[in-house]
Parts: structure tokens; C-alpha cells; sequence
């Protein structure tokens, strides 16, 4: 991978624009929004400085139809963004007012941030700030390491404070039960030609900006992750079973699952699902800990019924993680500040 396609994530903090206008620090803080996650590393934002005005926008033409006909993972990828961009101006103490949805003539304009001449910064958000650049997606095994109680009790109050509930496995019965129900949502996805279409255009070798590396899924041993697989064969061949077999050994060994719930299922709720789990993964790279998606369950509605009942959560789960300590990984590769910035 070029080093072009890991700029992005060399920011310097030093570079803030104390002295600039209000569009030099918006500009400034969407280099560091472009650094959330998102599924498949689609990247799908746009943002717009007009005036002293900063629009965060869906960028629906990289959504996923198949997995996410709705754009339910689309609009929670934007809320991680914006987790990022309240993340930067407390930090560096610049008052926001954030209206979310301010359009209902307009459904791709999520959140207009407006840069009030006074007004209180949220300095609870100050010590997550340096994580941005830290935060990893890691698919390795992690570490068989029991988690503090007051690192998971950190966890679940920085989810409640953007609303969202999150419940927190890390018994083996339970992971044990999640681990079939991710493993069943493995099968019925890869036997499903549309879906292995859709994964392929997003996993590929030569991608260079966006996607996920082309490390092979199905391996028997999940530490030779850094092993190219053709593309082809994820378009042509029904890989379920290697699929299944890998992420329920994964989930099994991992310590914690951790699966962030709401009481609706819209867009607003979506947007705040984004925060919480932003929040939270800045929090655990903090801690030294690192997570990875296994979103497949909630995918397939029928399944996603049964991880709420298993997880006794609430009824709609948003997103699950798993957490621990793993290897260092690299960075996914990020589209340039002017691809995505008008």
C-alpha cells in the first residue's frame, strides 16, 4: 500500500489553525472525521464548509444495498465521523452547535455544525482526542486476558452517554452462543451470490484508498491473515463454511463481545449508534485495547432478532465489536481530504 493511501492518518496536531477562520479549523477537524470507521471502508461521507457553516453529509452512492439496504450501517459510519469532529473542537476548545437531521426536505444533509461566538465546550471528549490517530480495526486473535470490571464500566457509561445502550459477554456460554449465530449469518451470506458480489468490489488488492486489504477470511490458522485471496473466488465460490468455521473460532477466543442496542430503529437512533460506538473505540484504543466488527447477525433480520434475546439487550442491536489486545496492525487506507471536501 502506498504511503499517499496512509496520509491521512499523519495528521499534525501541531498544524491547528488558531489564529484562522472558522473554515480553516472546520477544514482542519474533517481531517480527522474521515479517520472513523466504517463498513467495508466505504468512507461514506461528504462534507461542505459554506460560510461558517460545516454539513456533514451521506454520501449514498458508496453505500452497500445488499448487506445494508436501508443505509442503517451507512448512517451509523457518518455518526463515527461526527463523533471525531466533536472530539476535535473540544479539544481544542472551539464551541459548536450541532443540529442533527436540520433538513427534511434534504435526507443526505445529517448534522449542521454552527460555530457559536461563546458557549460551553464538551471538555469530557478532550482525552479521546489523541486516539483518533491510534485507533485500529484488528481481525487477529487477541489475547486470552480477562478485561477490568472499571474498564468495562468505562465502556458501557460512554455509550450511555450518547444514548445507547450497551450490553457487554464475556462469559463462555454466551460468547458461545453469539459465536453460532455469527456463524449461521456466515452461511447465509456466503451462499448468497449477490452478497459475495458485493464484498468483492470492496475487497481487492489493487484498492488503494478505500476497502479492506485483501487478506484471506477463510484460513485455518487465523494468524496468516496477511495472505492476499483472489477476488475472484469470493464472487465465484460459496466460501461460507471456512468463513463460519474461522470467526466462530474468533469469537469464542475473544474476550469481550460488546453489542450496542437501541429501543427505535431510525436514522436518529443510527446517527447516535455511530457516536456511542466512536466513543468507545477511542476509549479502548486509550486503554491499549483494540476491536474488530462482527456485524453479520444483525445483517439478516430474522438473526438479529436472536442476538437481541441472546445478548439481552435492547430490541434493535446497532453494532457488535469484539475487544482485547491484539498485534499491531496497520492502518486501512483513507480518500484524500479533497475527495470528500467542498
Amino acid at each position: 500500500m502506498s504511503g499517499d493511501a496512509l496520509r491521512a492518518w499523519t495528521v499534525d496536531l501541531g498544524a491547528f489553525p488558531t489564529s484562522g477562520s472558522l473554515a480553516d479549523k472546520a477544514r482542519f477537524a474533517v481531517g480527522y472525521a474521515i479517520l472513523a470507521p466504517s463498513t467495508h471502508n466505504t468512507q461514506p461521507w461528504k462534507f461542505a464548509i459554506i460560510g461558517d457553516e460545516l454539513m456533514l453529509m451521506a454520501d449514498r452512492s458508496r453505500g452497500l444495498p445488499i448487506i445494508d439496504p436501508f443505509d442503517r450501517e451507512l448512517v451509523i459510519s457518518c455518526g463515527a465521523a461526527l463523533l471525531n469532529l466533536r472530539v476535535v473542537f473540544a479539544h481544542f476548545g472551539v464551541p459548536v452547535e450541532i443540529a442533527t437531521f436540520p433538513q427534511a426536505a434534504e435526507p443526505d444533509l445529517l448534522v449542521r455544525v454552527n460555530f457559536p461566538n461563546g458557549g460551553r465546550v464538551t471538555t469530557e471528549l478532550n482525552e479521546l482526542f489523541v486516539s483518533i490517530t491510534e485507533r485500529t480495526t484488528n481481525r487477529h486473535l487477541f489475547a486470552a486476558e480477562e478485561l477490568p470490571n472499571d474498564f468495562l464500566a468505562s465502556l458501557q457509561a460512554a455509550s450511555a452517554a450518547e444514548g445507547i445502550d450497551l450490553g457487554l459477554l464475556h462469559s463462555t456460554a454466551d460468547r458461545a452462543r453469539v459465536a453460532a449465530l455469527v456463524a449461521e449469518a456466515d452461511h447465509r451470506q456466503f451462499s448468497d451470490p449477490h452478497f459475495r458480489r458485493e464484498l468483492a468490489r470492496w475487497i481487492h488488492p489493487s484498492r488503494n484508498i478505500d476497502g479492506m486489504p485483501a487478506y484471506a477470511p477463510v484460513l485455518d490458522e487465523l494468524t496468516a491473515v496477511a495472505t492476499p485471496i483472489v477476488t475472484m473466488a469470493i464472487r465465484t465460490f460459496d466460501l461460507g463454511g471456512g468463513v463460519a468455521a474461522s470467526h466462530e473460532r474468533l469469537v469464542r477466543g475473544s474476550p469481550l463481545l460488546a453489542v450496542f442496542s437501541t429501543r427505535v430503529d431510525d436514522d436518529e437512533a443510527w446517527l447516535l449508534t455511530g457516536q456511542a460506538l466512536e466513543r468507545v473505540l477511542l476509549l479502548a484504543a486509550k486503554s491499549g485495547y483494540q476491536a474488530s466488527y462482527l456485524n453479520q447477525p444483525i445483517e439478516i433480520p430474522e438473526l438479529r432478532e436472536q442476538l437481541a434475546a441472546e445478548a439481552r439487550v435492547a430490541p434493535y442491536p446497532q453494532v457488535m465489536l469484539r475487544l482485547g489486545r491484539g498485534p499491531i496492525v496497520p492502518h486501512a487506507p483513507r480518500r484524500p481530504l479533497e475527495d470528500v471536501l467542498s
